[in-house]
């Protein structure tokens, strides 16, 4: 009992110094995960990360006696069911869930195992001898003998996500050396910053934040101005409105500033300013075909230097 209970407070105290060194927290799911997957986690997370696991009663005991100081932890009681770990870090979050859930290892199918994808038995010859020509049949997978060999004609569907593997497929997959699964860790759900959040979340590109930001900011604005209350969004867009208004008050009256006087010269003389256009490109016009007639003038030249002579002159 006294050895339990020195256990328990050594993993209290550990519990409470991960959560006051690290900010975020990767609530993991170790189903099927081998010790030695474990340990080949903790080394890649080594300097990056601390993997912590414990059993859920004692986790959840830890975590009341902590509340008080971090009352924020009380949203991951609710996730604390089945085979379930942390991971603390104060990494990039996508970098440490990569590491996290890169790490899979293939394993055959066990009878009872959910099944967390769909197994297909691809056609093609088995090697196996004609006797065991009942036990395909018995799965109804269609097969002929080629060359004194078990072959399979069609790819066959044998296991369906989500339900348990039979006796009779897993010993399918094993005769034929198909290891179908891989496990690993995976990530149930993310502390940081006071909030639990999906690992979804990571998936969302920076671009679309940042369009979402933007998309915003142009509804403040757009709200402000209707609105005339005036907000950091829409001062940019009040400054270039207040502008316009002093502009047409100058064109309307006497009162002239420096940017106002090329626009009122413009109003009072447009002649003047579509004249220089034209001018500009007819000079630029002009000299294209002067280059052109002196280039067929080049040429001509050659010609008729070229007609004096005869070929066997």
């Amino acid at each position: 009992m006294g050895a339990t209970r020195a256990v328990k407070e050594a993993y209290f105290v550990k519990l409470r110094h991960l959560i006051e060194t690290y900010p975020s927290i990767f609530l993991v799911n170790v189903d099927n995960v081998s010790s030695n997957q474990l340990h080949q986690i903790r080394l890649a997370l080594r300097g990056k990360g601390v993997v912590l696991m414990g059993k859920n009663t004692m986790v959840r005991r830890a975590l009341r006696g902590i509340l008080a100081d971090f009352p924020a932890f009380e949203k991951l009681m609710p996730f604390l069911k089945g085979n379930i770990g942390f991971v603390f870090t104060s990494g990039d979050l996508k970098d440490i869930r990569e590491m996290i859930v890169s790490n899979k290892v293939a394993a055959p199918a066990r009878p009872g195992a959910v099944a967390p994808i769909d197994v297909w038995v691809p056609a093609g010859n088995t090697g196996m001898e004609p006797g065991k020509t009942s036990f395909f049949q018995a799965l109804s997978i269609p097969t002929k003998i080629a060359r004194g060999t078990i072959e399979i004609v069609n790819d066959v569907q044998v296991v369906t996500a989500g339900t348990k593997v039979g006796t009779s497929e897993a010993t399918l997959l094993n005769m034929l050396n198909i290891s179908p699964f891989h496990y690993g860790m995976g990530v149930v759900q993310i502390f940081s910053d006071g909030n639990v959040f999906s690992p979804s979340i990571l998936d969302i590109e920076e671009k679309v934040l940042i369009d979402s930001f933007m998309n915003g900011i142009a509804t403040i604005a757009a709200i402000s101005l209707a609105t005339g209350f005036p907000t950091i969004a829409s001062v940019g867009h009040s400054l270039i409105n207040s502008f316009k208004n002093l502009l047409a008050v100058s064109i309307a009256t006497d009162y002239e500033f420096e940017e106002s006087k090329q626009i009122k010269e413009r109003i009072a003389n447009p002649e003047a300013f579509a004249a220089a256009a034209p001018v500009a490109a007819s000079a630029d016009a002009g000299a294209a075909p002067e280059a052109a007639k002196e280039e067929v003038a080049e040429e001509k030249d050659e010609s008729d230097d070229d007609m004096g002579f005869g070929l066997f002159d």
